[in-house]
Order: C-alpha cells, then sequence, then structure tokens
C-alpha cells in the first residue's frame, strides 16, 4: 500500500528538464516531515537526479532527519556508482532494496 504522504510517488522523470521542481518538491517534503522518497515511478534519469538526490540529502540533514530514498531505478543507481556518490545515497538505501552487487563497498 503506498504511503498517502509520499509526494514523489508522482514524479515519472528526474532529468535537467524537471530537476528545480523535483528538487523544491523534495525539499517541500522533508520539511513537511516525510523522510521516505519512493522513486519506483521514476523511468527517465540523467546526471541532474544525482544533485537532486544529493541535496534532498543535505535538506533532510540540515532538517536532522534521515531520509530513505526507496525503488530507485537501475538507471539512477548506475548514475550514482559513475559518480562516485554510492556511499553518498547508498546509506538511504534500505538494504532490501539492494542488489547483492550493491552491496561491497567501493
Amino acid at each position: 500500500m503506498p504511503d498517502p504522504l509520499d509526494t514523489l510517488q508522482s514524479l515519472t522523470s528526474l532529468t535537467v528538464l524537471n530537476a528545480k521542481a523535483a528538487l523544491e518538491q523534495g525539499v517541500d517534503a522533508i520539511k513537511s516531515g516525510q523522510t521516505v522518497f519512493d522513486l519506483r515511478n521514476v523511468s527517465q534519469v540523467d546526471s541532474a537526479a544525482v544533485s537532486v538526490m544529493l541535496a534532498w540529502q543535505r535538506a533532510a540533514d540540515a532538517a536532522g532527519l534521515k531520509l530513505e530514498l526507496k525503488n530507485l531505478p537501475p538507471k539512477l543507481k548506475s548514475l550514482t556508482r559513475l559518480y562516485g556518490v554510492c556511499d553518498l545515497v547508498s546509506s538511504t538505501l534500505k538494504a532490501t532494496d539492494a542488489s547483492p552487487a550493491d552491496l561491497h563497498h567501493h
């Protein structure tokens, strides 16, 4: 059952075209106390997605919250590895969402 508070489920893309809006949407959600973002519906991503996730993480840290990103699409996981920010965003991934290959240290 999806969490009705998860405003990020409506995101279908996380690219340079909507990064600013997605960033604001996420920060607003964090400010309202939401700490779990479900990204299962995101099918289009580019390098801007990594920046947005890191900015969400900083916003959560600033608010004293622990952000949890769930159901990252494989392409997005690949980008976090490519940019070497696995550790920064993977701490927010549930172990159940990670494949065995994602669990080794970089």
